[in-house]
């Protein structure tokens, strides 16, 4: 095993005990073996999903649909990158790593047993564990130290990036697999609402795609300056104006070809199904806190939709994310608005969570 002189035996960490219950506390630097590496984290995206976790979320402490998938005491965070300082010898042979590489770990830990992993979809292994989410197992980047799972896939991320760029690829991972799903054509009038980090992300890989019409929708002005800026033919504030009414003003009287949800609130579903066309695709990616309840009848009798669930990165997000940006063409400069050090992460939490004047919102261990 190789590591640097300098590792310390404790570290702060950001912990999950519970909804409502984090603490921001002392740990120990986590020990590893010779499958294994060690990161010094160099910062942590919050993700909508960890706010949600924090507020008690259902599909993340478990409720009367989903089972309680976050065990505790965890170190939270999967949004994150860092330096290697320790690593294995069979982790530096299977990894093609060194002291001092910047890497990523895609933020499913696959088992490499079930069936998805071995047909080829380790991003929806059964088993699950995930980045900041299970305790023992998967604790996450909000801390100075992170233990790579020696089940992890990993990826190298240049030196020339910024730690803004650093902490965005979990997202633009997301993204990236968002749009390839959604299969846009030359000829289509494309919908995504929520300019939230994510989105924007998904706004530029879906220029690339070239369809006729992009349309970015949210109700924040700032947002859709941005998203305007990025490439949006049309934005539209659903506060000011009619989203539907312009959609299909818009197209004709049809409706969009595909509608791509990033917003997580019941209303965009609900809008999404009213302004598609018939035979559209309706791409769902978001993290719930709330029920929400629709007429199915429109995705069958009515509207005979296609309807496709985005599920994390992909077998590809990261590679894609990692090369995009370093070459330029995905710009996140503008999107990463907001830093703070981890022990100040309750108001980070909660610049994150209003969304007001802020984008990304990332912590620094």
């Amino acid at each position: 095993m190789k590591k640097i002189d300098s590792i310390p035996s404790a570290m702060k960490a950001l912990v999950a005990y519970g909804p409502n219950d984090f603490r921001y506390e002392d740990a120990k630097v986590p020990e590893i073996d010779e499958d294994e590496a060690l990161i010094k984290s160099l910062g942590c995206g919050i993700c909508a999903g960890d706010v949600k976790s924090f507020h008690g979320a259902g599909m993340f402490w478990g409720d009367k649909i989903n089972p309680a998938w976050q065990i505790p005491p965890v170190n939270t965070g999967h949004e994150f990158f860092g330096e290697v300082v320790a690593v294995g010898e069979n982790a530096a042979k299977k990894w093609k790593i060194s002291l001092g590489d910047w890497i990523v770990p895609e933020q499913i830990i696959p088992c490499w047993e079930c069936r998805f992993c071995k047909s080829g979809l380790p991003y929806m292994c059964q088993v699950h564990d995930l980045y900041g989410f299970q305790s023992g197992v998967s604790d996450g980047g909000m801390a100075e130290y992170v233990r790579i799972n020696k089940r992890s896939v990993i990826h190298q991320v240049p030196k020339t990036f910024t730690v803004e760029q650093g902490v965005m690829i979990e997202p633009a991972s997301c993204a990236a697999h968002t749009v390839e799903r959604a299969e846009i054509k030359f000829n289509d009038a494309v919908v995504i609402a929520g300019m939230g980090p994510i989105g924007l992300c998904k706004l530029q890989f879906a220029k690339y795609k070239n369809p006729r019409l992009l349309i970015a929708i949210d109700s924040k002005p700032e947002r859709l300056a941005l998203a305007e800026k990025l490439g949006a033919d049309v934005v539209i504030n659903f506060t000011k104006e009619d989203s539907v009414k312009r959609v299909l003003e818009l197209t004709g009287g049809y409706g969009c070809d595909i509608y791509i949800e990033n917003s997580g609130h019941p209303s965009a579903v609900v809008s999404g199904l009213q302004m598609i066309r018939k035979s559209g695709t309706f791409v769902e990616f978001s993290v719930f806190a709330q029920e929400t309840t629709v007429d199915w009848s429109i995705i069958g009798d009515r509207k005979e939709l296609s309807v496709k669930g985005s599920h994390i990165s992909g077998l590809d997000g990261y590679e894609i994310a990692v090369n995009f940006m370093k070459n330029g063409l995905l710009r996140t400069d503008e999107i990463t608005t907001h830093s703070f050090p981890l022990s100040e992460w309750e108001e980070a939490y909660s610049v994150s969570a209003k969304g007001v004047g802020s984008i990304k919102v990332w912590l620094r261990p």
